[in-house]
């Protein structure tokens, strides 16, 4: 039920953090307009007009939650009742200890969901330039593609010099395509969520002279043209193309995602001197993804140099490689601790245009911006912010001040992040004793919340 006197809250952006944001003020009874411009005016990157559409990879990494922060992350965005999390968990595919889902089933449950709840509207129109004056609460999680209007309307608001980078998409192959009398099923260590088989991965092995080859071709490749202000634009670490990593030095592959470790090659005895992966796309097991590829070889390019990998020397792709180019704020002083944009408060940031990077992030800084703007919007009083022990607070933190404005670039969430635990704990131990005291934080955090409060009984997301 919408709360008395509730302004509508404009969101910008159907990505998966303009999607979460949606779905939490509906669950606090704000009512929620939510523009997305495509299939109107597409992207360089989005391939439908779905909302919550993955443009890269389909995991969304490792779903432990006692050892690994994002797999926290997950834990703590399933507590606040995400849609994103929920979608996630019911078209999940084999992937390890990772949760990967089904692209095309998540997307389309998340968009269901958002087109049958009666306080969220879509509209499918482009939002050109600032919103207009009074529209009172603006979130704007128009992402790494955020259009030239927009954005440079954010540029000229906030006067700072626009930061960007690179993000390269990994191509998809048919998994009929792939020859298993080379490749064969097997994850790392046979490593396997629970109920698994431990054969969530595609294996293609290489000897010394293949992988030799392969980084020659790679290096030699013709790669996609810069325009002239694209030149100096630098890359983000996390998903280098592949052939970048292959001119940093001829080993950097076989120790980066083409490691041969904690894998046995069924069909010979020899042990390979490099491993190509491929991860599965979608719930059929007909698509595969090939991890770590992200590239910008061209498209002629692609077809050659990846079917000199043994297993895949007829793929067929589903859809090859791509580059687009990605823009954020420098959050840490632009931003305040609620994601507003100090120089025009009414407007507040969320996703990856805030310096977040990987799509749990985007979807959590989503959720935050969600509830941060439903206690707006009813008048009520100000939404706590999550604990710095939290997962989610350490990364609102980050991006928020936590991070040095003058060197700010996109980072996932860590455990670096988080406040060091007391005492000398180290390895596993420690990252256990900060999830543990994350899980006790949030507690907290969610029992603060007024019990008449906007965001203080989010209706889980299973309604």
């Amino acid at each position: 039920m919408t709360t008395s006197g509730t302004e509508t809250v404009h969101v910008i952006g159907g990505g998966l953090a303009g999607s979460e944001a949606a779905w939490q003020l509906a669950r606090a009874g704000v009512p929620v307009v939510l523009h997305e411009m495509r299939p109107e005016r597409g992207t360089d990157a989005h391939q439908t007009g779905q909302l919550a559409e993955l443009v890269c990879s389909n995991s969304f990494r490792s779903d432990d939650a006692d050892y690994n922060a994002v797999g926290l992350l997950h834990q703590e965005m399933r507590r606040c009742g995400s849609v994103i999390l929920d979608a996630a968990d019911a078209h999940r595919v084999p992937a390890g200890g990772a949760l990967a889902v089904d692209r095309e089933g998540f997307a389309g449950a998340v968009e269901a969901r958002l087109e049958a709840d009666p306080l969220i509207t879509i509209d499918r129109c482009e939002v050109a330039g600032l919103p207009p004056e009074d529209w009172g609460n603006v979130i704007v999680a128009t992402g790494p593609l955020t259009s030239p209007a927009l954005s440079g309307a954010i540029l000229e608001l906030t006067g700072e010099d626009e930061l960007a980078f690179f993000d390269a998409i990994a191509p998809i192959v048919h998994a009929e395509s792939i020859d298993f009398d080379t490749a064969w099923f097997q994850s790392r260590y046979d490593k396997s969520a629970e109920g698994g088989d431990g054969k969530d991965y595609v294996n293609c092995p290489m000897t010394k002279d293949q992988y030799e080859a392969f980084i020659d071709a790679l290096i030699e490749g013709e790669k996609t043209d810069f325009k002239e202000w694209e030149k100096t634009t630098p890359y983000f670490e996390g998903c280098l193309p592949i052939e970048v990593m292959a001119a940093r030095g001829r080993e950097t592959l076989r120790f980066g995602p083409m490691k041969p470790v904690g894998l046995t090659n069924p069909h010979r005895d020899e042990k390979a001197y490099a491993v190509v992966q491929l991860r599965q796309d979608n719930a059929l097991g007909t698509l595969y993804n090939i991890v770590g590829f992200q590239t910008k070889l061209k498209y002629g390019e692609q077809s050659r140099v990846f079917r000199m990998i043994p297993g895949l020397e007829n793929a067929a792709f589903a859809r090859l490689g791509g580059l687009h180019r990605n823009t954020f704020l420098n959050s840490p002083k632009l931003l305040d601790g609620t994601l507003r944009l100090k120089a025009a408060p009414r407007l507040r940031f969320a996703g990856q245009i805030t310096g977040v990077e990987g799509y749990v992030e985007s979807a959590a800084i989503g959720l935050l911006a969600g509830r941060f703007a439903a206690a707006d919007a009813t008048g009520s009083a100000p939404l706590p912010l999550p604990p710095a022990e939290t997962a989610l607070g350490a990364l609102l933190g980050h991006i928020t001040g936590g991070a040095m404005s003058d060197t700010f670039q996109p980072m996932n969430i860590n455990f670096g992040l988080m406040p060091p635990p007391e005492g000398r704990i180290r390895g596993r131990e420690r990252k256990k004793t900060v999830a543990d005291r994350a899980r006790e934080a949030l507690s907290g955090w969610l029992s603060e919340q007024l019990p008449d409060g906007p965001n203080s009984d989010i209706r889980p997301a299973a309604e």
